[in-house]
């Protein structure tokens, strides 16, 4: 193995930063799944703002909304590396595949229950 050293510090964030930015920029130009969520994240978030709901009920919508973009991060990670690895059928990649859509599926239930509860909590005062 080479005897490069790897950055440390606050040159190691801003280059991690890139790669971020990177794979965000990526992942709005190559999944529509990922853009459609991201989208719709960015009008519930402008659109809650006009609601009077407290700091916290804020930061757990937002949070519940951010869990559902992280799934589908995870998701198509998953599916990057199951292509990656091969393009012959097999039960495994399958089922890596599936599990990461049932991720996916998982966080926006979540999310949708935590948005609902606390839009029927305010509905209800």
């Amino acid at each position: 193995m080479g005897t490069k050293q790897k950055p440390t510090g606050i040159k190691r964030i801003y280059l991690a930063a890139g790669h971020s930015l990177r794979a965000f920029k990526w992942l709005i130009a190559n999944e529509a799944a990922f853009k459609q969520e991201f989208w719709l994240s960015v009008l519930l978030v402008v659109g809650c703002l006009f609601f009077p709901f407290s700091l916290f009920e804020y930061v757990f919508l937002w949070c519940a909304l951010l869990f559902v973009l992280l799934a589908e991060i995870f998701n198509t990670a998953i599916e990057a590396v199951v292509d990656r690895i091969g393009a012959e059928i097999h039960p495994l990649s399958g089922l890596a595949k599936d599990l990461g859509s049932l991720a996916v599926m998982v966080s926006v239930i979540i999310a949708t229950l935590i948005w609902a509860g606390v839009f029927i909590q305010h509905l209800s005062l």
